[in-house]
């Protein structure tokens, strides 16, 4: 990226921390496009459904990815209809749950009845892989998209959107994945060829930054790490993407928030910087 560049993002970057409904309005800066911005509920795996709410509602983001430790896997009608109602007074969405680890074919069924009672039509997950013709049958029976996420080269189970495409190209279309930009660079990918690539089974996004593109990268607060962000917004819309771009920031997780704020900001800030 040239300097001037760089230094009108920083510029659009400040400007959407200081001034976030001055500069942006309601969600201004991605209001136009295909693709809304929202948040991997892991982000908050520390804090509870409050102090998320919260935090969301600071950075203008209105679509969250559930997790069981916001809204157990148990949890009754009563508990659902209540969590629904506080995201709503918060102008939120739950438009998805997980990622879910499915070990068994009873997990899988626990995963498909609670994501239904949540009232989602998405589930992330990372499926054994002796599971996957039996989510196969799950995805027909409940009309349901299933995003397999990666992990990179950390764990050896779907490292990246090669690795899941080749798992999924013979099985039903709504059986896809959720592309972490983040853990696909640490694997040596590069994350926008892969957005291209399979863009017709990209079901939902996790954005981040990363220090470098090998398993020693660590996860940094978007725009300082090595991704080109300017080229994956591009692409989000050569490719026509509609889905969730999540942030799934895990960096300082104990006090993560100016680092939520710093990535959403600049996000934002290169989609306006980008427009046409």
């Amino acid at each position: 990226m040239n300097t001037q560049m760089s230094r009108f993002l920083y510029f659009i970057f400040v400007l959407a921390l200081i001034f976030p409904k001055t500069v942006f309005g309601q969600h201004t800066a991605e209001k136009d496009e295909s693709f809304k911005i929202g948040m991997a509920g892991y982000t908050y795996h520390k804090f509870d459904l409050d102090r998320t709410l919260a935090d969301l509602e600071t950075n203008q983001v209105q679509y969250l990815c559930i997790k069981d430790f916001h809204l157990p896997f148990d949890s009754s009608e009563e508990d659902i209809r209540k969590f629904h109602e506080k995201l709503a007074s918060k102008e939120v969405h739950g438009y998805a749950v997980g990622p879910i680890y499915m070990r068994s074919k009873e997990e899988v069924d626990v995963a498909f009845a609670y994501a239904k009672r949540v009232g989602v039509k998405l589930i992330v997950g990372v499926p054994a892989h002796e599971l996957l013709g039996y989510i196969n049958e799950k995805v027909q029976e409940y009309d349901f998209n299933y995003a397999i996420h990666m992990h990179g080269p950390d764990i050896d189970l779907y490292p990246d959107a090669d690795d899941i495409w080749s798992h999924v190209k013979d099985l039903d279309p709504r059986m896809g994945m959720c592309l972490d930009i983040g853990h696909t660079a640490r694997n040596g990918k590069d994350p926008v060829a892969d957005l291209k690539k399979y863009k017709d089974r990209i079901y939902d996004m996790h954005i981040k930054d990363v220090t470098a593109n090998t398993k020693e990268g660590k996860s940094i607060e978007i725009g300082r790490g090595i991704l080109d962000i300017p080229a994956f917004v591009q692409m989000l819309r050569e490719t026509g993407y509609t889905g969730v771009c999540s942030l799934e920031h895990e960096r300082n997780m104990d006090n993560p928030f100016s680092g939520i704020a710093e990535s959403i900001g600049y996000f934002r800030g290169v989609i306006v910087a980008t427009k046409n």
